[in-house]
């Protein structure tokens, strides 16, 4: 009787993570999708030189992707530092005062909806498996053997920006200068529907809303860089 509760609290907590992890590439993506676009659109308004597009394209696409990098890497870094805080304060507590830990296990079980005897045979049988993992789990909700990598996100992160850059920088450069803006707004737009789509989805959000959001922020974007680049154009700056 003792094993589900303590199974279903590692399994939910990783399927939260790989869950954060879902939402961390879609919104990194969207967002390369979103800056790189409105840059070379900007470009765009301003001259039609595929060689100034692809060097302005290039560039956001590296300051972008190191930029969530490095922020990613600085943000999980905290967290993992949180962690490892904490769990070593779990573990000072449960070497110097095991009774009072037994007891505040106990507790956290009844909290959950244990009857107190089961609750107590519960705590005393996962303090006999692994004292440290089940206090992390039930009562810090962190996951020893699945603590957040400052490394892991950071890659993520740069990928799924770089991946998204990607998109609007070959629109926007591969195209006849004919065609090339509307080919690069239609093919932004339409990968906007995806990435709000899904990041709703993933969310548990009203998609609608949400993707109609996502296109219309692109949208706008695009056609206030676009109107500040041709300015910029017609003025020879």
């Amino acid at each position: 009787m003792t094993a589900p509760p303590a199974h279903d609290e590692a399994h939910g907590g990783a399927l939260g993570s790989r869950l954060n992890w879902l939402r961390a590439a879609v919104l990194g993506a969207n967002d390369g999708i979103v800056s790189t676009a409105g840059l070379v659109v900007g470009v765009a308004g301003a001259t039609e030189s595929r060689a100034a597009l692809l060097t302005a394209g290039l560039s956001g696409l590296l300051a972008g992707s190191l930029s969530m990098a490095a922020g990613e890497y600085v943000s999980v870094s905290v967290q993992r530092d949180s962690e490892d805080a904490a769990l070593a304060t779990e573990k000072r507590e449960l070497r110097e005062s095991p009774a009072a830990e037994l007891d505040e296990l106990t507790a956290l079980l009844t909290a959950r909806g244990l009857s107190p005897d089961v609750a107590r045979e519960a705590a005393v049988q996962l303090t006999e498996r692994d004292a440290l993992k089940a206090h992390a789990r039930v009562e810090l909700g962190i996951d020893p053997d699945d603590l957040t990598e400052p490394w892991h996100a950071a890659w993520a992160s740069f990928l799924a920006f770089t991946a998204g850059a990607l998109l609007p920088l070959l629109a926007i450069v591969l195209p006849p200068a004919s065609v090339r803006l509307w080919i690069t707004v239609g093919s932004v737009l339409a990968a906007l529907t995806l990435t709000g789509w899904w990041a709703a989805r993933l969310a548990a959000a009203p998609a609608p809303r949400a993707t109609l959001r996502t296109v219309v922020g692109g949208a706008l974007a695009m056609a206030v860089t676009y109107a500040a680049g041709s300015l910029l154009g017609v003025a020879g700056v």
